[in-house]
């Protein structure tokens, strides 16, 4: 095949603590369900000269590409808090495609079979949920958000045992690394500082070279990790995403989304949102995201403590100043984040105020999160009476004069806030119906709403019905296993 495949499988050479040597479990009657053109091209892959058919094989691991090397990756993780010894149960890492020779991208199926890892799991996947990840991990690539990214998906003519049959799926994610905290969550628990010294190492040499000739390298790697982290979070708070699962396993050390289970787009601002059907307690609620972030580093830097100085003493104090700087970062991070939201220049003692007032309003009266703010930027497709609200009016006067301070211009907030601001998010109904009819072999729907997702940013026509607030306030999502 003339694909373009690069392979370059470092992290398959590391010790077997890391890894299980093991191939796809091939399926009976793999069909191409989707495959993401646009990023095959970014990935100097051509697919044009291979007929669906084979592309199924290729896709759902009946065939596999040469020069891989197919691994489970090894992780343990807090799942929930509670601390569990983990691993891909449930997918298979073809190995490292490399693109003009310098970018790395991991290969990665997931839904490919039974590991080691798999415990009382089955190994495979749903369609309706790898079709889910494909779409909203698409569209937060498009609100230029870090993010794994999907290549295909492909049916596998196999019936998945769910709380009923449902048809069995593949997906092809693509992510900088697989390296989550949870990884080094597994190394730390074996106690073997050798093992521990090459994760980091490796980690450092993949996504930050810059330290490799630091003379505290396990400090400023944790800094680098908090720093982007705390970024992620901050762009996840920007656009009402809630991620849903959030442990430690699904936390990349390069700073990506990664793992779309239970996952959504709020709609009405409630900062109690979630969206997980197993998240009794909202542990991992929309405004839970940065504190669960922060705890989050703090098991990543419990795996460092040994190499960020000899004695353990010092190295914990040291660690959690570093950990306790956190919120510092985060709320400087936000402000000015929120400021680019209400095209704000500069500062003023009174926009922590002004911010909050403003979303305080937004709870008390239900309003949608993503279309207030296109109501400011007088993109207001959807007709609501709730911005002739008195209090709404007093505010909004208040940042009117606002936005002309610090040589503001309403022409100049208006470009501020057309960068962050998106016009249309992945509507929670309209990703169910797109899902549902995919269910009955109609793409359409799915296809139709990528292509108004990859442009979030941008005014389009006809999308009036996909900036509709979803009307189900109990919505729940499901991670598929």
């Amino acid at each position: 095949m003339t694909i373009g495949w690069h392979f370059d499988n470092t992290y398959s050479k590391l010790s077997k603590i890391f890894r299980e040597e093991i191939k796809p479990t091939p399926v009976l009657n793999p069909n191409l369900v989707i495959l993401n053109e646009e990023l095959a091209k970014d990935l100097n892959l051509d697919f044009s000269k291979i007929n669906n058919k084979d592309l199924a094989k290729l896709f759902s691991g009946n065939t596999i590409p040469n020069d891989t090397n197919t691994i489970a990756q090894a992780y343990a993780g807090h799942q929930f808090g509670h601390f569990t010894m983990l691993g891909d149960g449930r997918a298979v890492l073809l190995g490292e495609h490399l693109v003009n020779e310098s970018e790395r991208f991991d290969i990665q199926f997931k839904g490919s079979g039974r590991t080691s890892f798999s415990r009382s799991g089955d190994g495979r996947a749903v369609l309706g949920p790898m079709l889910r990840e494909y779409v909203i991990s698409e569209a937060v690539h498009a609100l230029n958000i870090p993010t794994t990214r999907s290549l295909a998906v492909v049916s596998t003519g196999e019936k998945v045992v769910r709380e009923n049959l449902l048809p069995g799926a593949i997906l092809t994610r693509v992510a900088s690394s697989h390296i989550r905290v949870g990884t080094f969550q597994y190394i730390a628990a074996r106690q073997n500082l050798s093992d521990l010294i090459t994760l980091v190492d490796y980690t450092i040499q993949r996504h930050y070279p810059e330290i490799q000739s630091s003379k505290n390298k396990a400090l400023d790697f944790l800094n680098l990790v908090m720093e982007k982290q705390c970024q992620l979070v901050v762009d996840w708070m920007r656009v009402g995403f809630v991620h849903g699962v959030m442990n430690t396993d699904n936390m990349t050390l390069s700073g990506e989304t990664i793992d779309y289970g239970p996952c959504a787009f709020m709609d009405h601002y409630n900062p109690k949102t979630v969206f997980s059907s197993i998240d009794k307690f909202g542990r991992y609620s929309f405004s839970n995201q940065p504190p669960i972030t922060k705890w989050n580093l703090a098991r990543f830097a419990e795996c460092l403590i040994p190499l960020i100085d000899k004695n353990e003493d010092t190295a914990v104090k040291i660690a959690t100043e570093i950990i306790d700087n956190f919120q510092k970062i985060y709320e400087e991070k936000w402000l000015n984040m929120m400021r680019d939201k209400l095209g704000l220049f500069g500062e003023d003692k009174n926009d922590i105020e002004l911010i909050n007032n403003l979303l305080n309003w937004m709870k008390k009266n239900q309003a949608d999160y993503t279309n207030t703010f296109c109501y400011l930027m007088n993109i207001n497709s959807i007709r609501n009476e709730i911005y002739k609200d008195k209090n709404f009016i007093d505010w909004f006067n208040n940042w009117e004069k606002r936005v002309l301070t610090n040589g503001g211009s309403k022409e100049n907030s208006l470009k501020l806030m057309k960068k962050n601001n998106p016009i249309v998010i992945p509507r929670n109904h309209k990703v169910e119906e797109a899902l549902e009819a995919a269910s009955n072999n109609d793409m359409k729907p799915i296809n139709n709403l990528l292509s108004i997702l990859k442009k979030p940013y941008t005014k389009q026509d006809n999308i009036k019905n996909f900036q509709v607030p979803s009307n189900n306030q109990n919505y729940k999502t499901f991670c598929g296993t």
